[in-house]
């Protein structure tokens, strides 16, 4: 049973999505923009929205989110400089060996530690709003959603790692009897999946949505040249990103939602397209990314929220 803690929203028949994307470091440009967002609304996200929707990087904001009622801008506080040292260290990959690693690049260890700081002991049933994280379940090769209201005794701790478990960056998470991996496997865009469960929670509700990327990798291929590629080639050529940046989400969600549906991103420009370059001039492109898309879409994300 979902607990309406929700402060109302002038428009009862109205329901606020937010769904946030995955995109490991990137996420920054993503709370960058919710950030400038929540000064001109002069409203907690926390309040203004009515159910949140997350994968990887995003799906832990949304649990900052829904679970502790975070400002936006100290979101930005989870992706410190001195907690990227944390979820990104301990690299067991020998320089020399390129992409023909063993071992996952990083522990865990880190990461979780983060997520303790900022979570505790809470769980997703401590959630103020409803809260969906997405993941996969490597046994049963099915996709999952963690959430408030059908997995409340799941810790956040828990739900964060395995959301953010990206295979090659981090082990696989064991969450109960369950072992899952980075929820971008199967939905890096969650919108269509937070439509879906917000459909079945507000069935008799006009429902709005907000959808905030991490940018797009639009580097062009040679399509010649990927002719001859095998493995190591489409690996050299982000095969992973590729698979995880073609889905028709945002397209179909446009068709589906319609006029009520906003979509923030851009091409990464000089942003790296690795989840996890965390130098200081690649943070800093991050933000300016966020920045340019408060330029671009910060009036029609207001319209839209009004």
């Amino acid at each position: 049973m979902v607990q309406d803690r929700s402060v109302k929203n002038t428009d009862s028949n109205k329901k606020y999505i937010l769904s946030m994307d995955g995109g490991g470091v990137r996420t920054i440009a993503s709370i960058i923009f919710l950030t400038k967002l929540e000064e001109k609304l002069q409203t907690p996200l926390a309040e203004k929205f009515d159910f949140f929707i997350g994968t990887s990087a995003g799906a832990i904001s949304c649990l900052g989110l829904a679970i502790n009622e975070m400002p936006a801008a100290n979101l930005i506080n989870i992706w410190s400089k001195e907690n990227l040292t944390k979820i990104m260290t301990n690299s067991s990959w020998e320089t020399s060996l390129g992409i023909m690693q063993i071992n996952p690049k990083y522990t865990n260890e880190g990461k979780r530690e983060v997520l303790t700081e900022f979570f505790s002991d809470t769980k997703l049933g401590d959630s103020h709003k409803p809260v969906a994280v997405t993941s996969y379940d490597i046994e049963k090769r099915l996709p999952v959603l963690l959430t408030s209201y059908n997995d409340p005794e799941i810790s956040a701790v828990d739900s964060g790692d395995a959301t953010s478990a990206a295979p090659v960056y981090y082990p696989t998470a064991q969450v109960g009897d369950r072992f899952l991996i980075d929820g971008g496997i199967v939905a890096n865009h969650p919108v269509l999946h937070g439509y879906v469960e917000a459909k079945k929670l507000y069935p008799d509700n006009e429902l709005v949505v907000l959808s905030v990327g991490t940018g797009l990798n639009k580097r062009p291929l040679k399509g010649k040249d990927s002719i001859g590629w095998g493995l190591i080639g489409w690996m050299m050529h982000d095969l992973f990103g590729l698979m995880v940046e073609s889905s028709m989400d945002h397209e179909l969600a446009e068709e589906l939602i319609g006029k009520n549906y906003l979509r923030i991103n851009s091409p990464f420009g000089r942003v790296n397209r690795r989840l996890d370059d965390s130098s200081d001039s690649n943070i800093e492109r991050i933000i300016s990314m966020g920045e340019s898309w408060w330029d671009e879409f910060g009036q029609k994300a207001m319209d839209l929220l009004k």
